[in-house]
């Protein structure tokens, strides 16, 4: 989470000071009028700006994840730039609209205009962009609206998530609109100072992105055909666990990572933890769903043996690589799939380390259990099962007294978010340096 909040301060700082560079929020003369108009380039800026990296984050660049530790934070970063980018669009649309609406209600008295420029002084460029201020203003706003709506609809965890996936594509349209509006009404003068050098890079880089989104071109280098060829379903846990042949192209998984699998192209691309180790002679891969939505919930039922599936990745850095000598792992539920892929490759390379795994779930299945146990014993770890009605929750002092040398581990967590913030908080207290802990944000919206 360090991460995510460095690099959007970092950002929002790098688009304020370029465009400090260049104007001032205290116009002089002060006022209403010549405040509106220079807060109203600062919000444009950074809503564009905002927008702009959050579109090439849109494009699940790998490159970018080992400094934002995987593509979930970079997927956390994306989310939160782009509510930064609705709320500066906001204020910059109340400024516009609202100030209109309170000279017509007689709140405010707009002064009177200024001489326009002769025409025939302005270069070509100039000449053109001024031009199209009452188009890009009247674009602008409608895509506004648009783009409004689709941000809060991305917000509602309880908006489908095949719906999600559908319309949240149509945000590129709305950002190549945004970029058109911003193109045309940034002042002149900036295009010639840092700042529009640096919305220049961004715009034409959102704009590439945008319409590669559309062209449904995401990932599309890192995708590779598959058959499922075996499917186990534990109907206690509502948990498929699914196994696919790969074509040649996988270039090969660490345990924690994950892919985007397709099986229905209805439905889109859904992401999934690998279960599985990676071997080249085999080309196989596994993945284990819980029934969490209308989607996964249908997957036992829908998938068949033979079918197609294209898969996506892998992505993520929750890959079990530190220099402490201990680690304690925690998998909460379907969470500790990760895991499992670990423990599978670490019987086949060796353990390097001593291991806790603790497995908090509040359904005991024996049949999964046992799977868990064997492959506990043939990697050498040390396995906690927690079954929430006999054994209690897990919580921080829990985890000290079964680990005495947890100040020497690394913690890794896979899990329902508000669980792992708070052994988070409790470990830090007691000691533990918040570098060794390690939780995967698995959430894509």
């Amino acid at each position: 989470m360090n991460r995510i909040k460095a690099s959007l301060a970092a950002i929002l700082a790098a688009l304020a000071a370029a465009w400090l560079l260049a104007d001032s929020l205290w116009p002089q003369p002060f006022g209403y009028f010549p405040f509106r108009t220079v807060f109203m380039q600062l919000s444009g800026v950074i809503a564009l700006g905002a927008m702009s990296v959050a579109m090439l984050l849109a494009l699940r660049p790998k490159w970018l994840e080992p400094y934002l530790d995987g593509l979930d934070k970079l997927y956390r970063l994306h989310k939160w730039l782009g509510i930064t980018a609705l709320v500066a669009s906001v204020l910059h649309w109340w400024m516009g609209q609202g100030t209109k609406w309170m000279v017509g209600w007689g709140w405010l008295v707009r002064p009177p205009r200024g001489p326009r420029p002769d025409p025939s002084q302005l270069g070509a460029i100039e000449g053109w962009l001024r031009s199209q201020r009452g188009l890009a203003e009247q674009l602008g706003e409608w895509a506004f609206y648009a783009a409004a709506l689709l941000m809060v609809l991305a917000l509602v965890k309880r908006f489908p998530y095949h719906l999600f996936r559908k319309t949240h594509k149509w945000l590129a349209v709305t950002y190549l609109v945004f970029a058109y509006h911003g193109l045309v009404l940034v002042k002149f003068p900036y295009w010639r100072q840092p700042v529009g050098w640096l919305m220049a890079v961004l715009m034409l880089g959102g704009a590439v992105a945008a319409v590669l989104v559309l062209a449904g071109r995401v990932g599309a280098g890192r995708k590779v055909a598959g058959v499922i060829d075996a499917l186990t379903y534990h109907p206690a846990l509502r948990v498929l666990e699914s196994r696919v042949a790969l074509q040649p192209g996988w270039p090969g998984h660490a345990a924690g990572q994950f892919a985007f699998a397709t099986s229905d192209p209805r439905e889109g691309a859904h992401p999934y933890t690998i279960a599985s180790a990676w071997d080249p002679h085999e080309r196989h891969i596994t993945f284990i769903t819980k029934a969490l939505g209308d989607h996964t919930g249908r997957l036992h039922e829908r998938l068949k043996v033979g079918m197609p599936v294209t898969v996506e990745g892998p992505y993520g850095c929750f890959d079990f690589e530190d220099a402490q000598p201990r680690q304690v792992w925690i998998g909460a539920g379907i969470g500790i799939t990760p895991f499992v892929a670990r423990m599978k490759q670490l019987s086949a390379q060796g353990r390097r380390v001593e291991i806790d795994l603790f497995h908090p779930t509040a359904v005991y299945e024996p049949a999964a259990i046992e799977k868990l146990q064997a492959d506990a014993r043939a990697a050498g770890v040390r396995l906690h099962v927690l079954v929430d009605g006999r054994d209690g929750r897990l919580d921080g002092e829990r985890l000290r007294a079964a680990v005495p040398q947890w100040r020497e581990a690394s913690v890794w967590f896979c899990g329902p978010p508000a669980f792992g913030q708070a052994l988070r908080r409790d470990l830090l207290a007691q000691g533990l340096p918040a570098q060794h802990f390690h939780q995967e944000l698995f959430q894509m919206r």
